[in-house]
């Protein structure tokens, strides 16, 4: 059996396993009582994901191999079982098994592993670009390709229900959304004006610092359509809990119509500006 088939066999024992005792978190945000991860929307979080449960699978079962050698080593070999120990001092044989096994478990978890950071780091051909920048205490985004930008900021808990959020989604919901279609490429580049932020959103696998006078970059696909939740997470100042990040995805139809809307916006404040 392959390296290959061997990790996707201890994948498909993890996902079974962790999905009959973790608590999902839900789409794009978190719920009351979760333990687990949100529900993936992006092929990036769905690797995560299944590395997570892979990793799960490796360590529960070195684990529970190493309870029991201490359960054989105290039953077999204390005092009274073994009155007249052994005295050598070294094993060939011991020795390059747990040097040999060690490498080989580490292989095993390095070709998923290294597939999963190339998947995050190389980012596809885009079909939109956008730009999100961090600031005391709130997020501005851009879309450089159809000129719009915006300011996002949390809503009180009396402006949710006017802006189409739910009750629970106080702390998490921003009076402007970043607006993205479905299953498309979308090329995120972060930075910071002030100090560092992060740009987080957990159902898109995304966590990228914003750093000022530096340009991250990070892409996502989202396959299904919906409100996804994130928030800064990097500690940047006394507001730091309250500049949400809120995403989105719609079919392709009425993105082109936000797009236009906006633009028609955008139009019309230039217009009256220059009448003035």
């Amino acid at each position: 059996m392959g390296l290959g088939k061997i990790s996707a066999w201890l994948g498909a024992v993890a996902l079974a396993f962790s999905s009959g005792v973790a608590l999902a978190q839900g789409a794009g945000k978190p719920v009351p009582g979760g333990t687990d991860f949100q529900n993936p929307v992006t092929p990036v979080m769905e690797d995560l994901i299944w590395m997570d449960d892979l990793l799960l699978v490796v360590i529960s079962i070195i684990t529970l191999f190493v309870v029991v050698l201490l359960g054989i080593v105290i039953i077999r070999f204390n005092k009274k079982a073994n009155p007249t120990p052994s005295k050598f001092t070294h094993n060939a044989l011991i020795e390059v098994i747990w040097t040999a096994v060690p490498v080989l478990i580490l292989i095993i978890i390095a070709i998923p592993s290294l597939r999963l950071l190339f998947l995050q780091l190389d980012v596809p051909e885009a079909d939109i670009t956008i730009k999100a920048t961090g600031n005391q205490w709130y997020w501005s985004y851009e879309y450089p390709d159809e000129d719009i930008s915006m300011d996002a900021f949390m809503l009180a808990k009396d402006e949710l229900a006017a802006n189409g959020y739910k009750p629970d989604e106080y702390l998490l919901a921003t009076d402007s959304r970043l607006i993205v279609p479905v299953n498309a490429n979308v090329h995120v580049l972060v930075t910071g004006s002030d100090v560092i932020h992060s740009w987080a959103v957990p159902s898109f696998g995304i966590k990228i610092d914003a750093i000022p006078g530096r340009i991250n970059e990070t892409w996502f696909r989202a396959t299904e359509p919906g409100l996804h939740f994130g928030q800064c997470s990097e500690l940047c100042g006394k507001d730091h809990s309250f500049m949400p990040i809120v995403v989105e995805v719609v079919s392709q139809d009425r993105y082109d119509a936000w797009i236009k809307t906006e633009q028609a916006k955008l139009t019309s404040a230039t217009s009256l500006a220059q009448a003035d």
